[in-house]
């Protein structure tokens, strides 16, 4: 059988099958140096949605470029990562995801350091874009090769479990590391550290990392390429506009109908193709999409923690941008350790059914706690969400990377791991633009019904932060209401005598 997964009851299977399973496997006996080059790869992929931000202030007065253009240096990176991961996946799976892994690792910092180098607004922005595609390529490949790597059901949890934590906690340690950067060297080595981290990573992967051939010679599909691309950037471009010109905005609305029908179409397309994109099977497992599901919300909620819980201590607890970020630690230190000891510990005995909502609802818990700061709150209120959030955050990540791509047949590894990563990353821009867009009502509403109020300008603001964090709160609770009823019963049987992987 070439599926990874028997069933969520199946008996374990015999040791002799597990014995010649992973002699076939030619990543076996380095399985874990591997997995500190991908876990290595992905850090870098998920620094660089935040590290950039606190950078960003320094960058624009450096640069001289104006309020207008400066989110563009956010979304030119969501918008071709966003939009082209589908189709690096599907390269991923064509090509080989060792080759497809180098070429992104190389692209990235390359496009780093001309980054890092920039000595104007157009410059930076074509870097991040050039970032965000490559980054669209490598973040696939890196995921697929975890899959096809750990085939083991209790390594593989304990890989996946440090794997999600990296994801869970690269957010929070980007805006340490650009506060860091930022404030004791230049916000240029917010892109320059990406040349130490990709140059390393790639000799790790030559190193260890065999060539793993397509069993198929299948073409690429050219009108859901071109379909689902354009679907994409027109999803996350309309989100990014929402923000910035308010939902009712003409362009905004049209941006995203044309989203809606451009997906739509890419659906059609799937069925009717003998080459799809996105093989359809993929995304019609139960423990698959209820793992879509989660990471889609779980990253809406997470960037209210970490964008308006900055604005709240750097704007009006007067932090430091490296103090603002030390004062996340705590959260993913705590998220760190529970994805690692869930899928140690709880992954193999445990139905995701169960260990999934648990940890949104902790999440969610966490996120209410959130709605109770105020001008005069002390750190110890802060913290105390914080951790809860990182155990919550911690328990989802631990199994949320791991069943995204479980059972899938190897050649489609690359793709179901795009989709996990789409997930993430349009969750992260619907985030975006819905809860700024939800804060910045709340202020206006709030000053015009506190007209003369003394001191109704930082009232306004804390009230704002609040109400997102309320909305946050509601749509990670609704996840885990969601994903206890998508999860199976049961804890997912890995096969030992899944077809191997061919290797040239």
């Amino acid at each position: 059988m070439a599926e990874q997964v028997l069933s969520h009851e199946a008996d374990a299977a015999p040791k002799t099958g597990a014995a010649s399973a992973v002699q076939a496997n030619p990543h076996h006996a380095k399985r874990w140096w591997i997995l500190a080059v991908l876990g290595l790869a992905q850090v870098m992929v998920i620094l660089d949605t935040t590290v950039v931000n606190i950078a960003l202030p320094t960058a624009q007065r450096d640069l001289g470029f104006s309020n207008g253009n400066r989110q563009w240096i956010i979304t030119a990176y969501a918008l071709a990562f966003g939009s082209l991961l589908l189709l690096g996946g599907r390269l991923a799976d064509l090509l080989g995801h060792k080759r497809t892994f180098i070429v992104g690792l190389i692209g990235f910092g390359v496009a780093s350091a001309i980054g890092g180098a920039a000595n104007g607004f157009g410059m930076l922005v074509v870097a991040r874009t050039a970032q965000g595609a490559f980054g669209a390529l490598m973040a696939p490949a890196g995921l697929a090769l975890m899959t096809t790597t750990f085939t083991d059901a209790k390594e593989r949890a304990k890989a996946f479990g440090i794997y999600g934590a990296i994801a869970g906690a690269g957010g929070g340690l980007g805006l340490l590391l650009g506060g860091l950067l930022t404030e004791y060297t230049s916000w240029r080595w917010t892109l320059f550290i990406n040349l130490a981290i990709a140059g390393v990573a790639l000799i790790g992967t030559f190193v260890f990392l065999h060539h793993q051939k397509s069993p198929h010679h299948a073409r690429l599909d050219l009108p859901g390429t071109l379909t689902v691309t354009a679907g994409l950037f027109a999803l996350v471009y309309g989100f990014s506009r929402a923000e910035s010109h308010g939902w009712s905005n003409t362009g905004t609305i049209g941006f995203l109908i044309a989203a809606g029908v451009l997906l739509v179409a890419f659906v059609l397309i799937q069925r009717r193709s003998g080459n799809p994109l996105l093989p359809l099977h993929v995304l019609l497992d139960r423990n698959r999409a209820g793992a879509f599901v989660s990471i889609f919300l779980v990253s809406i909620g997470m960037f209210a923690v970490f964008l308006f819980l900055t604005y709240y201590l750097q704007v009006n607890k007067g932090y430091s941008a490296v103090r603002s970020g030390v004062a996340f630690l705590p959260m993913i230190g705590v998220l760190s350790v529970t994805a690692a000891v869930v899928n140690t510990r709880l992954a193999t005995k445990v139905s995701p059914r169960i260990t999934v909502p648990v940890g949104l609802a902790l999440g969610a818990v966490g996120m209410y706690l959130l709605t109770r700061l105020n001008l005069s709150s002390s750190y110890v209120d802060v913290l105390i969400p914080l951790v809860v959030m990182g155990a919550g955050f911690g328990i989802t990540f631990a199994s949320a990377p791991s069943n995204a791509t479980l059972g899938v047949e190897p050649e489609d590894a690359g793709v179901a791991s795009a989709v996990f990563n789409v997930m993430q990353q349009v969750g992260g821009s619907v985030g975006t633009a819905l809860l700024n867009t939800i804060a910045a009502s709340a202020a206006t509403s709030y000053l015009t019904s506190h007209a003369g109020q003394v001191g109704v300008q930082g009232l306004a603001v804390m009230h704002s932060y609040t109400t997102a964090f309320w909305w946050a709160a509601g749509i990670i609770a609704g996840a885990a209401v969601l994903t206890a009823i998508i999860f199976r019963s049961g804890v997912p049987q890995l096969d030992p005598d899944a077809a191997p992987v061919s290797v040239g």
